[in-house]
């Protein structure tokens, strides 16, 4: 049941983590305030769609 997501700040767009999340207990976008290189603080990162295949 477990799925890979990819994370993607909200403020810059850059796509900077994978992890996984249980679709039977996540139902809705993963939301995790993450460490983002770019802007070189801690901002929101949503699950973006992915993409099968």
């Amino acid at each position: 049941m477990r799925v890979n997501v990819t994370l993607e700040c909200t403020e810059c767009g850059d796509r900077n983590y994978i992890t996984t999340k249980n679709k039977r207990n996540d139902e809705g976008r993963l939301e995790i305030k993450k460490y983002c290189p770019r802007l070189q603080k801690v901002t929101l990162h949503r699950e973006t769609k992915s993409n099968k295949g």
